[in-house]
This record gives C-alpha cells, structure tokens and sequence, in this order.
C-alpha cells in the first residue's frame, strides 16, 4: 500500500536513531531527503542503500507532484530532514498536505527533535508552551515579538548562532531584562551546553564567548502575580 513515512533523524549524536527507524528506512522505495549528502551519512553509518531525491524548501513546491503521483502507483516514501522530525522548521508540511488531500495514508514516527530535550532541561513549566520556531528575519520580526509580550507560556525558539545575540537583546527589551532564559547549544553532541539566567546574562555571555552550533532558546512566559515559573497543575492541585 502507498504510503509516506515521516522519518525522524538524529540532531546529532547517531545513536539516537530509533529501530524502527531504521527498519523504514530499508523498506522504503526511496527516500525523500533535505540534503542528499547528509543523509548519505547517516545511511552509510547504518548500512543502507536506497535511492535518495532532494526535497528541501527551494524544490518542495515542484516535487510535491511527483512524489504524489509515485505514491499514488503503489510507492511507498520516507521523508526526511537533515536532523530532527520533518515539518518542525524542515520542509514537510505541504508534502503532507498534498497526501491527505489525495488520500495517501500518512505516518509518523517518533523521534528526536531539538525543542523537547531543550525545553525540559531548561528548568521551565512545560505543561503549557509555546513553539514559534525561527522568527522572521527582516519583515515582521518586531510585530512577532510585541504579540508575544503578554504570553505566560513558555516561550521555544530556534536561532543561528549568527543572531543569538541580536535575539537575546531583542528578548530584553520586549520582555524585560530579567525574564528568565535557558539557552542550549549543540543538543547531543560533544560540546552540547545549557546556559541559563536572566536575558541580560546570558547575552552577556554570549558576547564574551563566541556562539557556536545550532541554538534553542527557552524563554519564561511571563509570570503571574505571586506563580511565578509554576506549573499551572500545581496550581490547580492547590486551589
């Protein structure tokens, strides 16, 4: 039966790539890749030869139909990202629409993803969040973050190390300097680190020490009067 997998790929340490996973991988007709050379990689540190296409935010739109239509004839598809579950700030999102729409059976699998260690580890609730992902670049970036000044929830954004520092200023001045952060870097790999404390702080550091890596930053909602960084489960438990 036709079918498109959503594949989940290590963001970073190979080991964290599930059985299952790589049993899909095998079974596949072809796999549907962000960049063919770094999955090529991955494919030959788990013994797999498998005919791979690019997909990737440039080509989506014009591959989307192919893809449906090898489906559509009995293929089944595994899509993958460079790292990370596809569709989270990876392309995916209208490879998957075109199939629900033409009643191609879809599947995900589970797997790592950076926002979810990151998050956890940060010290932060984590019943209630918020993922906003890469934050527009130019256009639109300052009204995102005006909209994000009253939210309690906690706050998840993905940045290059090229813009931590811009982002984390950005942050005080919209959120106030003292808002809490928990900035992570490198998630599991060799020099993977958390950094945590006010926005002030650790822009301060990062501008001491040179940002390196792909970075997650964990940002306290807003607090409310007398709860703040409480879940709102003990809350309720207390009421």
């Amino acid at each position: 039966m036709p079918k498109l997998y959503l594949v989940p790929t290590p963001i970073g340490n190979l080991d964290d790539i599930t059985l299952r996973a790589v049993n899909v991988l095998r079974e596949v007709d072809f796999i549907l890749a962000e960049d063919t050379r770094t999955t090529a990689f991955l494919l030959r540190h788990l013994g797999i030869e498998k005919k791979m296409y690019a997909h990737h935010k440039f080509n989506e739109h014009a591959t989307v139909g192919m893809v449906c239509e090898a489906m559509a004839a009995g293929r089944t598809v595994a899509l993958v990202s460079d790292a990370g579950t596809p569709g989270i700030s990876d392309p995916g999102f209208l490879l998957v629409r075109a199939c629900v729409e033409a009643g191609i059976e879809v599947e995900t699998l589970p797997g790592a993803t950076a926002l979810v260690p990151a998050l956890v580890q940060s010290g932060f609730p984590c019943d209630r969040f918020c993922f906003e992902g890469f934050l527009p670049q130019k256009k639109g970036r300052a009204k995102r973050l005006q909209r994000l000044q009253e939210e309690e929830r906690t706050m998840i954004f993905y940045e290059s190390p090229y813009r931590v520092v811009r982002a984390l200023e950005e942050f005080a001045a919209v959120f106030g300097s003292e808002r809490r952060v928990s900035v992570s870097r490198e998630l599991t790999k060799k020099f993977e680190q958390t950094v945590r404390g006010t926005l002030a702080e650790v822009a301060g550091h990062f501008r001491l020490h040179a940002p390196k890596g792909e970075f997650v930053i964990i940002v306290a909602g807003k607090p409310k009067p007398g709860r703040e960084d409480r879940n709102e489960e003990e809350e309720e438990t207390e009421e």
